[in-house]
């Protein structure tokens, strides 16, 4: 299935409509699609760029952030014997809009067994229970789809937001092939994710918002074949539900400012 998406640049910093085109042929996340969040953890920007931010290890991070909704990553990490940085992976997601809140996280384990779920979800400060098929929020701003029994999710947000997450551990075959000495207790449940936004403004902030912005400027268009970028102190937030990054512009009362819209056709 192939999507085009549009931006309408007329807003601040604006530069004509700008087109993006992607495909999705099955419905579960793509770590190669755009907007996706995977591994250790690499973006696939609104560009098609490819980058790395590896923050740091129990912190927390904006990876969007909009007037009209806030996202952010909450990071768990392991520092090898003899590195001088850890490796880390996103471990929870915290959605903020209007004046709700949602969370998604994988939890920890000893070892992985794909027939046991391994997500938590919480809605409003109340831990939500995913039956078999899916699950609406009572205000219907949220919902929750399985997209297999078990470990694989869509969440949506109303006119907003749907994000594929699976969750999945730290195999063998990758702490042999990239030495993260991963101890014999812990299988470093982590999330892969991809974002589809549908309402994004042109002042949209965020390790990954920033990506949709009209005046971003890719570095992987800078000859930079596989980005490592900065921004830890830019977008550190406090909590998984706070917007006090020095760059977060959300906010629950949002004040109706000009928007960039996107729209998925």
């Amino acid at each position: 299935m192939e999507f085009n998406l549009e931006a309408d640049g007329g807003g601040q910093g604006g530069c004509g409509r700008q087109k993006f085109q992607f495909f999705l042929p099955y419905r579960k996340p793509s770590c190669n699609g755009i907007g996706a969040a995977c591994y250790d953890p690499r973006f696939i920007g609104a560009d098609g760029g490819v980058f790395y931010f590896h923050g740091r290890k129990n912190e927390h991070f904006s990876l969007v952030s909009d007037t009209n909704l806030q996202i952010n990553a909450r990071f768990i990490g392991h520092r090898p014997k003899g590195r001088t940085r850890d490796y880390t992976w996103i471990q929870a997601l915290g959605i903020l809009f209007g004046s709700h809140n949602f969370s998604v996280e994988a939890t920890k384990a000893a070892t992985w067994d794909n027939n046991v779920d391994h997500f938590k979800f919480s809605f409003d400060g109340n831990e939500v229970v995913l039956p078999a098929s899916s699950w609406t929020s009572q205000n219907g701003d949220v919902t929750l789809e399985r997209l297999s029994s078990t470990n694989s999710v869509i969440i949506s947000v109303a006119e907003i937001v749907e994000i594929g997450v699976n969750a999945v551990p730290i195999t063998k075959e990758d702490d042999r092939v990239h030495k993260y000495q991963i101890p014999s207790d812990d299988c470093f449940a982590h999330l892969e994710v991809q974002f589809k936004f549908f309402d994004l403004s042109g002042l949209v902030e965020g390790v990954l918002g920033r990506t949709y912005r009209p005046d971003y400027e890719s570095r992987s268009r800078l000859g930079v074949a596989m980005a490592v970028v900065g921004g830890e102190n830019e977008y550190r937030t406090t909590t998984l539900f706070a917007a006090d990054c020095k760059k977060c512009v959300f906010s629950s009362n949002e004040d109706g400012g000009e928007r960039l819209s996107l729209e998925i056709m």
